[in-house]
């Protein structure tokens, strides 16, 4: 034997447990070479790329408590009697549901405190995401080729919203059942099939006795497992298309600037994770959420006082308050137009966010890949959309929650009832056009910034007499980033005639199209950058101080 095999030999002779496990898996997974072309992959740093994070984490939290509570939680609507050490809900007669989470609340160790991280945890997970898609949309990160991750985010907020609701409707207390009676007159709103659809759901007449044990798997196993899918899916896209970047020097779409996953992103990410659940349990065991001890269990012929849903779906608890109580009587058959209308209005104001990379793609023509994120100012209209949008929803939120405005700021319900109705279209509208301007005018700014140099304070007199302020020159670095954005020409649709005069056939949708590319990219929605004449001439010292 070779000296070479001894020491190898040797050498594999004294290796760790740990180091042998490794070679074994390596020997049939190829993990060193795998963990080699991966674990250092780069990832940027910047604080907003956290907002992904505590969403990712507070899933992590969601599923983790969600198995303790499985342990102990009896989805049935049988009837029992109550004889817990609750004393105010001695004899009472309630469902098995509301009991075991009585039971869970005050007899389970810990219980209590767990239910409460995992509402919580459900709260800001839908928060984070709600702010992390706002974030990629307004600097464009859903641009290509990310708009199959776009969808994946858009998917995983609209099943979080399901999946919270199945879970705050499971104890059967009686602010649960008021949401599901109002999810009955919404299936009932629906023309000729919405009898049908209820007797589905509920298996009979509401509240029936199967809907818990119906709405216990969606919640712990049909829409976790969904959303487990497409949250794997939606890191693998990260990954493989690399992580977008905000503008700076040295930064391109063909490279990214940061630090390595092994180890110092993954030793952040590792305490950000501690640190997310931290405040998820200090927030659970100093600010009660669902009492349902307090509330009661659900009794058909109650509704709970001040019932409020969970904030995301008060969006829709808004648009039926302020709907017109329309109703439409024809051939037998009531169509409560009250209810429906706000119910179908919901889901396409959600899908408008969802499919809006599509609508720009096709508006702007762009087909190229981009790695380097929007400042917001640059894209005026996209970033008014997108204010127009939450403008809708904010308003919307008002009219879910009337009774509470009206009650704590003692103000008239029909006057807020009305100003959420006028609200809904004209905030929107004017939000879009107050937006447009302000980005307008950061642009304007940043020319001015370009051009002149940065405001130092410093007035100087001249010596004829006059004053001026002394501007400081910007550094390369601010430069870059002032003016390292594309000013891309609208789409036009060309001369109506061909050559020979004869007349070109012009279809209305490039037409639209070229109306639409206007509003981004014509005169009145885009400052012009300052050329490099421009800049030469005034930082020679023609006017400049």
């Amino acid at each position: 034997m070779s000296t070479a095999q001894t020491n190898d030999a040797q050498r594999r002779g004294k290796a760790s447990a740990g180091e042998r496990v490794a070679d074994w898996a390596d020997g049939r997974l190829g993990i060193y070479s795998m963990a080699k072309a991966n674990m250092r992959k780069i990832f940027p740093d910047h604080w907003s790329f956290m907002l992904g994070e505590v969403a990712l984490y507070s899933f992590i939290i969601i599923i983790l408590t969600g198995v303790y509570l499985t342990l102990f939680f009896h989805p049935s609507m049988g009837e029992v009697v109550y004889h817990g050490p609750y004393e105010p809900m001695q004899g009472v007669r309630m469902s098995e549901a509301f009991a075991s989470t009585l039971d869970i609340s005050f007899e389970v160790r810990g219980g209590l405190l767990i239910r409460q991280i995992h509402h919580w945890a459900a709260l800001i997970f839908l928060a984070a995401m709600f702010v992390h898609m706002m974030r990629v949309f307004f600097t464009g990160a859903f641009r290509k080729p990310r708009e199959i991750n776009w969808l994946f985010g858009f998917l995983l907020f609209f099943l979080g919203m399901l999946t919270g609701f199945t879970g705050y409707s499971l104890p059967d207390d009686l602010l649960s059942g008021t949401g599901l009676r109002f999810i009955e007159g919404v299936f009932l709103s629906v023309p000729v099939v919405g009898t049908y659809i209820t007797m589905f759901v509920y298996g009979g007449e509401f509240p029936g006795t199967d809907l818990i044990a119906r709405l216990y798997p969606v919640h712990v196993l049909l829409l976790p497992g969904i959303m487990l899918g497409l949250l794997v899916a939606h890191l693998i896209l990260v990954f493989y298309h690399k992580h977008t970047q905000y503008p700076g020097a040295g930064k391109t779409n063909k490279n990214v600037v940061g630090m390595p996953l092994l180890p110092v992103y993954m030793a952040k990410a590792g305490g950000f994770f501690f640190l997310v659940f931290a405040v998820i349990a200090i927030l659970s065991a100093v600010a009660t959420i669902n009492p349902i001890w307090t509330i009661g269990p659900y009794r058909p012929d109650q509704v709970s006082t001040g019932a409020q849903p969970d904030w995301y779906m008060g969006f829709a608890e808004g648009l039926v308050r302020v709907m017109p109580g329309w109703e439409i009587n024809a051939w037998g058959h009531t169509l409560v137009l009250g209810v429906f209308i706000p119910i179908v209005l919901f889901p396409v104001v959600l899908v408008a966010m969802g499919v809006y990379p599509f609508i720009e793609s096709w508006i702007t023509g762009d087909k190229r890949e981009h790695h380097i994120l929007d400042r917001p100012r640059n894209a005026p209209t996209r970033t008014a959309f997108g204010v127009a949008w939450l403008t809708a929803y904010f308003v919307m939120l008002v009219g879910g929650g009337n009774d509470l405005w009206a009650t704590h700021f003692h103000l008239s319900i029909n006057s807020i009832t009305w100003f959420v109705r006028i609200g809904f279209f004209a905030g929107p509208v004017v939000a879009f056009i107050v937006t447009r301007r302000i980005c307008l005018g950061l642009q304007r700014r940043d020319r001015d910034k370009v051009l002149h140099g940065r405001e130092t304070g410093i007035i100087k007199r001249l010596p004829h007499g006059e004053f001026v302020e002394v501007h400081e020159p910007l550094s390369q670095e601010q430069l870059h980033m002032l003016t390292q954005h594309e000013q891309p020409k609208p789409y036009e649709v060309g001369p109506e005639v061909d050559e020979n005069g004869v007349a070109r056939k012009i279809k209305r949708s490039q037409k639209l199209r070229s109306k639409l590319s206007k509003g981004y990219y014509g005169e009145q929605a885009m400052i012009p950058k300052p050329t490099r004449e421009e800049y030469q001439e005034i930082t020679s010292g023609h006017g400049h101080h």
